[in-house]
């Protein structure tokens, strides 16, 4: 079999913000902008992957899901509990620096050696999604 990873859904809160954080603090590209019904769509990724991209939605907007439910959910998407990513750098003191040196880039934690043998830190995006960033060879 040959599958791969094509993309990934994050939920957003504001689609600027978003674009800002994951465009111009993670230097991701922005490959769609779509808008429907006065919410937006976007699709983002590293430039030198352009097989590989993040979806990022309005949150809770599958018909099936009702109010509470949609409340339920920001509510988790603000603490950080709901939407999460694992992205790779081969250098995430040096991506680390960078993050923190940016506007409004809410950190977690700081680069740290895992006893499970990695070493990462932790961000959140603007909607609250945990985004952790792993040190890889």
């Amino acid at each position: 079999m040959d599958i791969t990873i094509l993309s990934s859904f994050l939920p957003h809160t504001d689609a600027d913000a978003a674009l800002a954080f994951y465009r111009d603090a993670l230097g991701f590209e922005l490959r769609k902008d779509v808008g429907y019904n006065g919410l937006r769509w976007l699709t983002v990724g590293p430039p030198d992957q352009p097989g590989t991209s993040i979806v990022l939605h309005p949150p809770a907007v599958d018909p099936g899901i009702i109010e509470e439910e949609r409340k339920l959910i920001v509510e988790m998407m603000a603490k950080g509990t709901y939407g999460s990513i694992l992205l790779a750098t081969k250098d995430v003191d040096a991506v680390f620096e960078q993050l923190q040196a940016g506007d409004a880039v809410e950190i977690v934690q700081e680069p740290t050696d895992q006893p499970y043998g990695v070493r990462d830190c932790a961000v959140r995006d603007p909607a609250g999604n945990m985004v952790r960033i792993q040190q890889v060879s």
